[in-house]
């Protein structure tokens, strides 16, 4: 049983390809991904379109992943005056002092090894529980860490792919 498209999604649908493709951007920063994904447009239900994400992410190169992750900022230190990063990293709203300065170095000397930031969906996560997660994963190959960060990419990804298919118009 295939569901009707959303109102968002009928929206996004009907946008010429240079504001699909900066919707897509806001989504993930990868211009492979974005592209990958307007090619397939228009998406007949949110599945479909949910679907094209997951395919496309395993196609990307390395330099793929590096430029979508390059889009993220790092754990404990949203975007400046970014709603979607703030809203993403609402975990550690209220996460102590000490919390956030182990997570600041953690994440330095993650990125000081892998050469990104470390990626994780951090939507409803605990400052605690991305500390923990990092403290496991920065012991990691640079091949399994890029495998993971795909698949939290794959996830970050349908949730704002869900948002911006649940909004009804321009600016909603």
């Amino acid at each position: 049983m295939t569901s009707s498209p959303t109102p968002g999604l009928t929206r996004f649908n009907a946008l010429d390809d240079s504001a699909a493709a900066a919707e897509l951007h806001e989504v993930c920063a990868s211009s492979a991904w974005g592209g990958k994904l307007l090619a397939q447009r228009p998406f007949a239900d949110a599945e479909a379109l949910f679907s094209a994400n997951e395919s496309a992410m395993a196609e990307l190169t390395a330099a793929d992943l590096a430029e979508a992750m390059g889009g993220h900022a790092p754990i404990g230190r949203p975007k400046p005056g970014d709603p979607t990063s703030a809203r993403e990293q609402r975990g550690m709203a209220g996460a102590s002092e000490e919390l956030k300065n182990e997570l600041l170095e953690l994440n330095l000397a993650y990125q000081e090894k892998f050469g990104h930031v470390f990626l994780i969906c951090a939507t409803g996560a605990t400052g605690e529980f991305m500390r923990d997660a990092v403290k496991v994963r920065i012991d990691n190959s640079p091949e399994q860490e890029r495998e993971i960060a795909r698949g939290e990419l794959v996830k970050i990804n349908r949730i704002r792919l869900t948002r911006l298919v649940e909004l009804a118009e321009e600016g909603a």
